[in-house]
């Protein structure tokens, strides 16, 4: 459609050389990320331990020394995929002009300015580069220069057309088993989501019970709970699959996995092996729905000064204070809970982890449990499980649902559970970014303006050309994350960049999907209008944007092989 009805495209977008130039382009991405981290080290006192105090000061630096690193590492990550591909024989020209693209672009951003949000940009002189550094090989600077044409975007965006299905926005890199599970959920997400979705957003209502019940015989709720347990002992690559095929239909019923996958991940990680035994196998047949009760009115990311306190009386843990922004809760049957236990304390040294069972509520009696009352929160977005605030006067826990059976180990058992959660957050926001592509790809190429459809205009395939590219830069790296945690690794950084630059993607998806709808975009009978407002709270939660850049820049400044 496009050839027919644009402007002639020069011939022959791909530049040659292609895997070799990105290859160069790599190493000249890495050497300015090491060449950034080391002058910002300098300016912050050299090695070892940052202070507190001296991040903060130099805040919008460390920043940006986290978006250059992502950005840089986004590009390894679809080198490895293209190589990968290549040697499969599976390296087609839609997957050439993706790496392409990206490359062309990413290369243009890190010498230019990164965006870090609409309003902040990340240029080099923040991070005290020069220009004779930024110089890249003369390859490169070819890649950069002519990498993201205007003849690329319109071929890559005439291929995507002409194919129907997953594979039409380039190969995932992944394996059969892989690609058949998310066959399987992508059937799922297109007969029993998508088409009631935008209905349950409007009406602003609880993702109905049956679709979660299929959801368990499904395994959603226990992917990566070991066998032993009854879960299907899954990998994280393959969480990712599913959370991502789920999302694509409504980010609500893709988030009803991550609920499960935190419980289980803190009872994996910290839980007697009775606790592991009780409670695993109720949450991976979604016998019991948990949910995550953790922060609070005046604490947000500052976990650490929560006040929400638990006293031991008798065989009880008696529980007062306020939780706000816990999601599902009406309905859940057992909250992960994180208390102080120590008074004395003020800090996460005296804080603890309860496994709280309640009783389900219902629309007349939300929360029917003594001691805990609750109010909805009304959000713009996020719908289908409901978010509220609760608070909680005389509460009961059994003493035996301590995490772990021992006292102020809460947030270190917390923290255990965030490369998991920023994996599969990453995956959501690659679903809702998905969504808002394939809305934008229909409507642009069934819309007319002047004579022909929105797709030829440069400035509209232009845009679906970048999602497509954007979204699978952040697939790989969150795709690298998964691997690296399913090989048991340390894997706080690749998750926390994976997560930065997913809600980034998502985000710009959904707006320029949207812009491309014009005003229609706007009216609430468009699906695009709910992914817009879905795909805000990713940048939010499970660690805000800005959080999130401080953790990815304080490893990359205190870790000598980061």
């Amino acid at each position: 459609m496009i050839q027919a009805e644009r402007a002639a495209i020069p011939e022959g977008p791909l530049l040659p050389g292609l895997l070799d130039t990105t290859r160069q382009a790599c190493e000249h991405g890495r050497a300015l990320h090491g060449l950034a981290r080391s002058r910002l080290r300098a300016r912050l006192g050299g090695g070892g331990r940052v202070s507190g105090a001296a991040l903060e000061a130099h805040q919008s630096a460390a920043h940006a020394l986290a978006w250059l690193a992502t950005c840089a590492e986004g590009l390894v990550q679809l080198q490895g995929w293209a190589e990968r591909l290549a040697a499969e024989d599976r390296l087609g020209e839609m997957e050439q002009l993706i790496l392409q693209i990206g490359f062309g672009e990413y290369l243009a951003q890190i010498a230019g300015g990164i965006p870090m949000s609409q309003g902040e940009i990340a240029r080099p002189a923040d991070l005290g580069l020069e220009p004779d550094d930024l110089l890249p090989p003369p390859v490169v600077s070819g890649l950069m220069r002519a990498g993201n044409s205007d003849g690329a975007r319109a071929r890559l965006v005439e291929l995507m057309e002409a194919r129907e299905g997953a594979a039409s926005f380039g190969a995932t890199g992944l394996g059969d088993e892989d690609e058949m599970i998310r066959d399987m959920f992508r059937r799922f997400a297109e007969e029993k989501v998508v088409p009631h979705a935008h209905g349950w957003h409007l009406r602003d209502e609880l993702i109905p019970i049956e679709i979660v019940a299929e959801m368990g015989e499904l395994g959603v709720f226990g992917l990566t709970i070991p066998e032993e347990y009854g879960g299907a002992g899954m990998s994280k690559t393959a969480m990712c699959v599913v959370s991502e095929e789920l999302s694509r239909g409504y980010i609500g019923v893709g988030s009803l996995g991550t609920r499960s996958e935190i419980a289980a991940e803190l009872i994996l990680g910290g839980g007697t092996e009775a606790q592991k035994a009780e409670w695993l196998p109720k949450i991976a047949s979604a016998e019991v729905l948990p949910t995550a009760v953790f922060t609070e009115p005046d604490t947000g990311s500052d976990l650490g000064s929560l006040r929400s306190r638990a006293a031991r009386d008798g065989e009880d843990y008696v529980v007062t204070g306020n939780k706000t922004w816990i999601t599902h809760a009406a309905r859940a049957d057992v909250m992960t809970m994180l208390v102080r236990t120590d008074p004395a304390t003020s800090d996460h040294t005296g804080l603890s982890m309860l496994i709280a069972p309640k009783p389900r509520g219902s629309e007349a009696e939300p929360f029917p449990a003594p001691g805990m009352t609750g109010g909805e929160i009304e959000v713009l977005g996020y719908r289908g499980m409901k978010e509220y605030e609760l608070g909680f006067d005389g509460f009961r826990v059994p003493a035996a649902n301590l995490l772990g059976g021992i006292e102020g180990q809460g947030f270190r058992q917390l923290m255990r559970t965030f490369e998991s959660a920023r994996i599969q957050t990453a995956a959501r926001a690659i679903g809702v970014a998905q969504s808002a592509l394939e809305l934008a790809l229909a409507y642009a190429r069934d819309r007319k303006q002047f004579g022909k459809a929105l797709i030829a205009f440069p400035r509209v395939h232009g845009k679906l050309a970048m999602m497509a590219v954007e979204i699978m830069i952040a697939r790989q790296l969150t795709y690298h994350a998964a691997r690296e945690k399913d090989g048991g690794r340390r894997c706080d950084l690749e998750a926390g960049m994976a997560k930065l630059l997913a809600a980034r993607v998502a985000w710009a998806a959904a707006d320029n999907g949207l812009q491309i709808h014009g005003g229609n975009g706007f009216a609430l009978e468009y699906p695009i209008s709910r992914v817009l407002c879905d795909a805000r709270i990713l940048s939010i939660f499970e660690g805000a944007a800005e959080i999130q850049a401080q953790v990815i820049a304080r490893r990359l400044l205190e870790s000598p092989d980061a």
